[in-house]
């Protein structure tokens, strides 16, 4: 088990030292980032949408229920929403949420053009198929996955608002009040550059598993399934690690 897992960490070092080299040719890598953002990030703003837009009215709700104190004021629920929104599920739990999406997206797609021999084919021909196919992923997911963050923080806050409605006794002034009370600014920051380095987990693990794979079809089935495991279990090491350097 100990050196399975040691193997795994060196064929990862090595994969990311070949992907990490000057692209051939500028042009196609430029088009080959943007197509993967459009896919890996643009393709994902509707499930962004919908589960911030949720789980804000949710979060409101359930605090205007729970929060029946007199000694509690209303405001309290709109600053609660904004902080539990900016600093944990806008980065950590939308990256959980991302890694089965993107991360088995990405295992797929290297895994079948590995069992269908194309990699193979590209190395014959002297391409470095690692840079070539998996650093246009990293990149473009990276590069995107700030707006994806900053999206994911504003529509859980409007469908706190929203949920305003819904809630018991809770006016739209309270939860605005709330919203602008003790905002910090650089927690917003902090959120991208946790999100930032989930996005690299995400894209490189998945990478990882689906460049790597051995065997057919079904074991391109095993590798996406492995790549979201092990990506939502490093995103929570990494957000126990960055949230006491950055916040604390």
């Amino acid at each position: 088990m100990q050196s399975k897992f040691l193997t795994s960490i060196g064929e990862y070092t090595q994969l990311m030292g070949r992907v990490f080299t000057l692209p051939m040719r500028w042009r196609m890598f430029h088009r080959s980032v943007l197509r993967e953002a459009y896919s890996l990030g643009l393709g994902s703003m509707w499930i962004v949408f919908i589960i911030s837009f949720f789980i804000g009215a949710v979060i409101t709700i359930q605090l205007s229920i729970n929060m029946t104190s007199p000694l509690i004021p209303r405001f309290t629920i709109g600053y609660s929403s904004r902080e539990i929104m900016i600093l944990e599920f806008s980065s950590t739990v939308m990256c959980l949420i991302l890694s089965g999406k993107v991360g088995s997206s990405i295992a797929s797609e290297l895994g079948t053009m590995r069992v269908t021999e194309q990699i193979d084919a590209m190395e014959i021909m002297g391409v470095n198929s690692a840079n070539f196919l998996i650093l246009p992923k990293i990149v473009g997911f990276m590069s995107f996955i700030p707006i994806l963050s900053i999206f994911s923080m504003a529509t859980g806050i409007y469908g706190g608002y929203v949920a305003c409605d819904f809630a018991q006794s809770l006016s739209h002034q309270d939860y605005v009040y709330g919203l602008q009370l003790y905002f910090t600014p650089s927690y917003v920051a902090h959120s991208v550059v946790k999100s930032l380095v989930y996005a690299f987990i995400i894209s490189s693990v998945a990478s990882y598993y689906g460049y790597c794979v051995k065997g057919g079809a079904l074991q391109v089935g095993s590798s996406s399934t492995k790549a979201v495991v092990n990506s939502s279990v490093l995103i929570l090491f990494f957000d126990l690690v960055l949230t006491n350097l950055m916040l604390t």
